[in-house]
């Protein structure tokens, strides 16, 4: 990741409701049924904006790992916890093969349009099946990959589409779950499996 990651502009981009993950943030987060004292990662959490509403829903006594590779963003994210007095928020330096997390430590898994940035998908998935406790869920949010439907710059910036991600994820230990809809979301799907 760049040094001169500019934060400033990944927050108006990434937290502008013209940005259907955002706009839908509070559909999705419902979605995942998070309860008080759970412990949740979420995986690319980028400017946090997702991290801040899994450590409400968690509770004082949950912890939300909030899990990035960018040092911009790792310090945006722990100024923001702090700022905002989110105690249970531990943010953490991932890798690029693996999420840096203790075995069996979580109980979900979340990755919000960040499963096409891996470089390393099966090392990845293998690092978030030891962090996942037994029966835990990976739930992915994730771009279409549609030829004719999808915009052209998706199409090209998105490795895989959702069958391509979902046989990825089969193979690599977790069982399919469920198809979650969200309503209004249309250029993503999410999809949730467990360990």
């Amino acid at each position: 990741e760049s040094p001169d990651l500019d934060v400033a502009a990944f927050v108006e981009i990434f937290e502008s409701e013209s940005r259907e993950v955002f706009a839908r943030r509070h559909e999705i987060a419902k979605k995942l049924e998070l309860a008080p004292g759970m412990a949740i990662a979420d995986i690319g959490a980028g400017t946090g904006f997702f991290a801040e509403l899994f450590a409400e829903a968690v509770g004082a006594e949950g912890r939300v790992y909030a899990v990035e590779v960018s040092p911009n963003f790792l310090d945006h994210l722990r100024k923001r916890a702090h700022t905002r007095g989110f105690t249970q928020i531990e943010v953490v330096e991932g890798g690029e093969r693996s999420v840096r997390l203790a075995d069996a430590s979580i109980d979900l898994a979340f990755l919000c349009d960040t499963y096409h940035h891996f470089e390393y998908p099966r090392a990845m998935l293998t690092s978030l099946h030891r962090a996942l406790r037994p029966g835990g869920r990976l739930v992915i949010v994730d771009f279409e990959k549609i030829e004719g439907t999808t915009r052209p710059w998706i199409l090209e910036h998105v490795r895989v589409g959702r069958q391509g991600v979902s046989a990825e994820i089969v193979n690599a230990g977790f069982r399919m779950d469920q198809q979650m809809h969200v309503d209004g979301m249309t250029e993503n799907y999410m999809l949730q499996f467990r360990r």
